[in-house]
């Protein structure tokens, strides 16, 4: 079983997060990125596969040379092998034909990819590389087995959880639940010295249309001050309520 795990080159969420260019770019100096959370999790999922079921694990990147790093972070983790297209990526639609390429010519039978990235908050990349090579599609996953070419998979819906079969060639869009925390890869020093002389393969991007454009960055409106009202005044403690936060 070939599988390929998507991985999102994203700032760590603890970074202290500006905008430039009028709020139009995101400015990366001083930010340190890491691994997509539910690439993470897909990625760790790939490797029981591996372990378990003799899988190949391939990890595909659509990006510059900064974003190396976070692939051979996976690869130390336990990837065989990595991708990187050698684009930037501006959009999902963009991304997803760049990845749905790789997939053609490589013959996947399992694409594990998060169902967003936590930076842009997209959701879109997964279903739309489905869409451009008609393969099957679970996301939201938060369990996956495979026996042969048949599939056993659990998704989150709204208000529970749903079973499903199906067959491969399947992508998925991953998220935590797929393994749990507990059992997430942090590299070793073998590992990290391993996945040096692993294969990092560098591929040229494919002519595709860019489909959005980000115009404008707005950071959240900051709290406002607290208001401390006496327990006996609640006269005071609705007026407030009422007037000013407009909640009742």
């Amino acid at each position: 079983m070939k599988i390929l795990v998507c991985i999102s080159h994203v700032p760590d969420t603890t970074s202290k997060i500006n905008f430039i260019n009028g709020d139009s770019e995101f400015d990366t100096n001083g930010v340190q990125f890491v691994i997509n959370p539910n690439d993470e999790f897909g990625l760790t999922r790939a490797i029981w596969f591996q372990e378990q079921q003799g899988a190949t694990v391939t990890v595909v990147n659509v990006g510059g040379p900064e974003t190396e790093p976070t692939l051979r972070k996976a690869l130390a983790i336990g990837a065989n092998e990595a991708i990187r297209v050698n684009a930037n990526p501006t959009d999902g639609f963009f991304v997803a034909k760049q990845l749905a390429e790789v997939i053609k010519n490589g013959g996947y039978d399992v694409i594990i990819a998060g169902k967003e990235s936590l930076d842009y908050n997209g959701g879109m990349v997964p279903g739309m590389i489905a869409g451009i090579l008609g393969y099957n599609f679970l996301n939201s996953c938060t369990s996956l087995t495979v026996d042969g070419t048949n599939v056993k998979a659990v998704r989150e819906i709204d208000g529970g959880k749903e079973t499903v079969a199906t067959t491969l060639p399947l992508i998925i869009g991953g998220q935590k639940g797929l393994v749990e925390e507990k059992d997430l890869r942090i590299p070793n020093m073998r590992g990290i010295m391993t996945a040096r002389t692993k294969a990092l393969t560098i591929l040229e991007p494919v002519a595709a249309p860019i489909e959005t454009k980000a115009v404008k960055f707005e950071k959240p409106a900051p709290r406002s001050a607290v208001k401390l009202i006496s327990a006996d005044n609640l006269d005071e403690l609705i007026n407030l309520l009422h007037n000013e936060a407009k909640v009742i």
